[in-house]
């Protein structure tokens, strides 16, 4: 017995002691569960947790990582309250990528992947020397998409990665529908609510003490246009004061001591740092006289050293290029371009609410240079037509370049044709408005005539320069003649009106397509409903805060676009070049909210649980459907802002039934311009407000 059992034992133990020694695990099988949970988090700060917490469990096993350091590093600028949210810009513009360091079986490359591929989206969306070239636009995305796809594979869980590639996150809340309420109201009040979550997020997540957000203030300032909605529609103190504080701060910023940037850029950029900051505040606190002074030390930049007479004795701007200080004279840079009303905006504004006598001869004849190259047959420009630049001091049309659409005075198309047309023919249109000389609408009325020659002839191809090429691409003249129409009259082109392709708001005020403005509010509202990070933690660049969703239109980030979308693509791709939709709907404005604007109201409430359609808004009648979604009765007053002094009376009643719900007398005045109301919930209300006649 004791034999056997020697025997076993020994057996047992040589057996032991001959066998190979085990091999220690891989990092990627010891360290799964960390990776795992980093990859698969919804947000940054939850990564990082991750990273760190494998990091420390490196440490305790005496184990190094290749290039985890460097990517914890990465991940905590990624969110840093001091670091710029494009902090990776050059590195990844370089290299086309990140470097962390990491081996090739790295079991880290897939979180490494996933950086570089917002990296590089976002990248792309902001650079215009990438987005419009279909090759350097596919390589950024291309890269990108597959960098997407590794991440996705590895981290089945991240649907911020899957977000990317086509398969959009549902939103959190809903909103629910009382019964009969109009379909308008359903999809303005969801897309209100769900812009102003994606604002209050930036307030409450990315406003820093100085007043930036991230994105430095050149982008930084230029936020406020998708704010307008809230700013100029509504009562959010919230929203009005981080504008305000925002806008100070800017403006104290030793750059614009002088009234305007003092870096020699191009006119597009050095214009936003004052014309944005500005421009909501000449809103928001008219009475300050600080935006007078700072509007008029514009106006004299303008008169003593931007511009000068020509060789053909027009006023005209030097330079795209100009400081508070210089002008610069170069041949290629010298020229005056559609841009250039940015310059002066807060300017066109004042003179807009004020009728300031200076800034109006200045502007009017600034405004005759481009009347008169518009009528001028040369270089082959079609007479009629604007150019996109002029040229100093000779002011011929176009620049240094052999083509007169491609001016060559940038380093990018950001001013070929048609360029920022919108801006000039608002100010055309604006300065008739305020001149009453209606030769200043002559070339709004030949583009207009061209561009409805070519919806005629069913939207044909022609050779570049040509006046059918110039009228295909002057898809932003609608809100110009919307405008146009709005304070002339003038019924001549609301045949062009109804044929373009993105203005329900008018077709509804024209031939009242209800119909067709409630789809159109529905694709607006289905847009911000889901992807609420693309707009809010992803953003990188904040002058593209709603650019996300162009990601999802064929040959972007896929080639036949996002297939998994829960509305189809093409509504995807343009809903949000509709935002300015809410902004109309709510103010009875047809156009451009920051050029010329025609907000007839303002609603002195907040932007939720609540739908406001204005349907007639002129200067002797305002009227409008309203909604409120709420359990209880809803107060609120109505800031009108385009009625002439005079006696009005205001009713308001169920829309439905007809029933009157209330009457009373209101004087305009320069002082008194708001109503009370007091709405019931759950039923669409009619307001009117019409002039009393004179004998009663």
């Amino acid at each position: 017995m004791f034999s056997r059992l020697l025997f076993v034992l020994l057996a047992t133990f040589g057996t032991a002691f001959a066998a190979e020694p085990s091999s220690p695990p891989s990092p990627a099988t010891r360290y799964r569960d960390f990776i795992l949970a980093a990859g698969n988090a919804e947000t940054d700060p939850v990564r990082l947790a991750h990273l760190k917490k494998l990091a420390h469990q490196c440490t305790v096993d005496g184990v190094t990582l290749p290039g985890l350091d460097k990517l914890i590093a990465f991940v905590e600028r990624w969110d840093a309250p001091a670091s710029r949210l494009d902090f990776f810009n050059g590195e990844v513009r370089r290299a086309m990528g990140l470097d962390f360091g990491l081996g090739a079986d790295s079991p880290l490359q897939p979180i490494a992947d996933f950086y570089a591929a917002r990296c590089l989206v976002w990248i792309c969306l902001e650079y215009s020397e990438i987005y419009p070239f279909p090759d350097k636009r596919a390589e950024f995305l291309g890269r990108a998409r597959r960098h997407f796809e590794s991440a996705a594979k590895a981290f089945p869980d991240n649907r911020i990665a899957r977000m990317y590639l086509g398969e959009p996150i549902p939103p959190v809340a809903t909103f629910a529908v009382p019964a009969g309420a109009p379909a308008w109201a359903v999809a303005q009040r969801e897309g209100l609510e769900r812009l102003t979550d994606i604002i209050e997020w930036w307030i409450d997540h990315r406003l820093r003490p100085n007043g930036e957000y991230g994105g430095g203030w050149g982008d930084d300032c230029e936020m406020w246009r998708h704010w307008v909605t809230l700013l100029y529609g509504f009562e959010h103190p919230r929203a009005n004061w981080a504008q305000g504080f925002h806008s100070s701060r800017l403006l104290a910023q030793p750059h614009l001591a002088g009234g305007y940037h003092n870096r020699l850029m191009d006119v597009e950029h050095t214009a936003e740092d004052v014309s944005d900051a500005l421009s909501p505040m000449m809103f928001l606190a008219p009475g300050n006289p600080e935006w007078a002074q700072r509007a008029n030390r514009l106006v004299d930049l303008m008169e003593r050293l931007w511009t000068g007479r020509n060789e053909r004795g027009f006023l005209q701007f030097k330079s795209t290029y100009f400081t508070s200080e210089q002008v610069d004279p170069t041949p290629a840079r010298a020229c005056d371009t559609v841009y250039h009303p940015r310059a002066i905006l807060p300017a066109l504004l004042y003179w807009q609410r004020t009728g300031d006598a200076r800034i109006g001869r200045l502007v009017a004849d600034w405004m005759r240079t481009w009347v008169d190259a518009a009528a001028r047959e040369e270089r082959g420009k079609p007479a009629g037509i604007l150019p996109t630049a002029i040229h100093w001091p000779d002011g011929r049309v176009g620049g240094v370049g052999e083509k007169w659409w491609l001016p060559e005075n940038y380093t990018s198309p950001l001013y070929d044709f048609p360029s920022a047309m919108a801006l000039m023919l608002n100010t055309l249109v604006l300065t008739a408005h305020m001149t009453g000389d209606n030769t200043f609408l002559a070339p709004l009325r030949t583009m207009a005539t061209a561009r409805l020659d070519w919806l005629k002839a069913g939207r044909p191809d022609a050779p570049a320069g040509t006046r059918l090429w110039c009228a295909a691409r002057l898809d932003a003249l609608g809100g110009a003649v919307a405008k146009y129409r709005a304070v002339t009259g003038d019924t001549a082109f609301d045949a062009l009106l109804r044929e373009e392709r993105d203005v329900p708001y008018v077709n509804f005020r024209l031939a009242g397509d209800e119909p067709g403005l409630a789809r159109a509010l529905d694709g607006l509202a289905a847009v911000l409903r889901v992807n609420f990070p693309a707009y809010t933690q992803e953003v990188r660049y904040t002058d593209r805060v709603m650019r996300f969703p162009v990601l999802y239109q064929p040959g972007w980030m896929l080639e036949k676009g996002a297939p998994a979308t829960i509305v189809e693509a093409g509504v995807m791709a343009m809903g949000l070049n509709r935002l300015n939709l809410l902004y109309q709907t709510a103010t009875g404005d047809p156009g451009d909210p920051l050029y010329f604007p025609l907000n007839a109201v303002r609603w002195r409430t907040p932007p939720r649980a609540f739908a406001a359609l204005v349907t007639v808004s002129a200067t002797d009648r305002f009227a409008a459907r309203l909604y409120h979604f709420g359990p209880a009765e809803r107060k609120l007053d109505a800031e009108l802002h385009l009625l002439r002094p005079g006696d009005y009376r205001v009713t308001l009643t169920d829309a439905r039934t007809k029933k009157e719900l209330s009457a009373t007398a209101l004087t305009i005045s320069s002082t008194t311009r708001t109503v009370a109301l007091a709405l019931p919930p759950a039923v669409e209300c009619a307001l009117r407000i019409e002039p009393v006649p004179a004998n009663r």
